[in-house]
């Protein structure tokens, strides 16, 4: 849907219009539904895209996914880091995400 993309930590990103992303209580999960249908998000891609909304930058919401998932130990804070910044990747790729102008 999009050619892969390299995110900085300067860089702001969005959820594309295209997609709805919201909790599904149903689903017990975040969902991003669009008209072809529906994707079922796992606890941490719903986690990231839910973070994109609130935060100012990539590197704004690398730090918050460290909080919440490697809050004191360096070496997991990395394997997060980098995990978001690949996420972020597939996620723009697919047409979830867009980068803020």
């Amino acid at each position: 849907m999009g050619e892969e993309i390299a995110f900085s930590a300067t860089d702001q990103v969005e959820i594309n219009p295209l997609y709805m992303f919201r909790w599904e209580e149903a689903q017990d999960a975040y969902v991003l539904l669009y008209p072809e249908g529906i994707v079922k998000l796992n606890e941490t891609a719903g986690e990231i895209l839910h973070h994109c909304s609130e935060s100012e930058s990539v590197g704004d919401l690398i730090e918050k996914m460290k909080n919440h998932y490697a809050a004191s130990d360096p070496a997991t804070a990395e394997k997060v880091e980098d995990g978001v910044y690949k996420f972020l990747e597939v996620s723009h790729a697919k047409g979830w995400i867009r980068r803020k102008t």
